[in-house]
């Protein structure tokens, strides 16, 4: 199965400045994450980057970059850019990995595109389960509840499923949506057009408007460990401890 990866890596963060060239044991983040998607199955991986320092950092380090504009407000209309600008199939599966999870094992990337590749939906996505009632409360901990065939129903950072009797409080119903996605190259062209849903401006998650517009995304339980993603200076003090 022949499938790419792009990587949104943008400069600015409002929680952690310039995160993606954080130094972890002598790499900056963004490589280590470069180096996860080169070890998984794809045919190539590019980082889609709105700065030149990034695009430096990356281009020493082996990588192919992309440079696109500054005004993107998501990952998925970054990718879209590159798209528009390198020849690549409209049936080609893309992965869109984001930039700051330096842990992810590499076959997580490939069972997302193998998902999709397999499946009738035209987005597929991972979750992991949740393991404590603290990241289920967690805002920064997306949720999302999916149905016995793996269609996603919704996404929130609220605690959803919401248990009405305290007694029913159950973990094994409790998911944490993982932010990796794979869609055909003709999808991705779509999103810049879609309207942005007012459930995606509230919650601050794009995929909801994939949902909103009427389309399916598939979930699964990701195969292997996704580890820690780098939102913070805490998550990164995280990531460096169990890297060292």
């Amino acid at each position: 199965m022949d499938f790419s990866v792009i990587i949104p890596a943008r400069y600015a963060s409002s929680r952690l400045p310039a995160k993606l060239l954080k130094d972890i044991h002598g790499k900056p983040l963004i490589q280590l994450t470069y180096e996860n998607a080169i070890n998984s199955g794809a045919n190539r991986v590019i980082i889609a980057t709105d700065d030149k320092r990034i695009e430096v950092v990356a281009n020493d380090f082996g990588a192919l970059t992309c440079m696109t504009d500054e005004y993107h407000t998501s990952g998925t209309s970054r990718v879209a850019q590159v798209l528009e600008v390198l020849d690549i199939d409209d049936d080609e599966i893309i992965v869109n990995v984001q930039g700051d999870e330096p842990m992810l094992d590499p076959s997580v990337i490939d069972q997302v595109a193998n998902n999709l590749a397999t499946s009738p939906m035209h987005m597929a996505t991972l979750c992991e389960q949740i393991t404590n009632k603290t990241q289920y409360l967690d805002p920064n901990c997306v949720k999302v509840v999916f149905s016995k065939v793996g269609k996603a129903l919704y996404f929130s950072r609220s605690a959803i499923p919401f248990f009405r009797e305290a007694k029913d409080f159950d973990l094994k119903l409790c998911f944490k949506h993982v932010g990796i996605y794979a869609c055909r190259a003709r999808f991705i062209k779509q999103y810049p057009i879609m309207d942005s849903s007012s459930y995606e401006q509230v919650e601050k998650l794009e995929q909801l408007t994939v949902l909103n517009e009427g389309f399916d995304i598939h979930v699964a339980l990701a195969c292997a460990s996704i580890g820690h993603g780098v939102d913070m200076q805490r998550d990164l003090d995280k990531v460096r401890k169990e890297l060292s």
